[in-house]
């Protein structure tokens, strides 16, 4: 569980960050969630960009996704989801 001032300092990090994959109208799928977990042990925070087609509210996705991947859900800003999980070869990240 991230404290306040990690998800302040995880928020500040990923602004500058591009969506790097998209959720459409077929939703959250096993392919899509093992792709976003090993971008994740590569980046350790990204954003997950939810297109208006999507069936689902975000909320939702976001919550698929975190348990999926095993990874924290740091923010949910207009249909943006940010990502963060801790990596365990490539640590980039170090939370205050």
């Amino acid at each position: 569980m991230l404290t306040g001032k990690q998800k302040r300092f995880l928020r500040s990090e990923a602004h500058h960050l591009k969506p790097i994959f998209q959720v459409g109208k077929t939703g959250v799928n096993e392919n899509m969630i093992e792709q976003i977990s090993d971008a994740l042990e590569k980046r350790e925070l990204l954003k997950v960009s939810v297109l208006q087609n999507c069936v689902e509210d975000k909320d939702d996705v976001a919550e698929q996704l975190s348990n999926g991947t095993n990874s924290e859900i740091v923010q949910i800003i207009g249909n943006n989801i940010v990502l963060y999980k801790e990596s365990k070869e490539n640590k980039q990240l170090q939370l205050p």
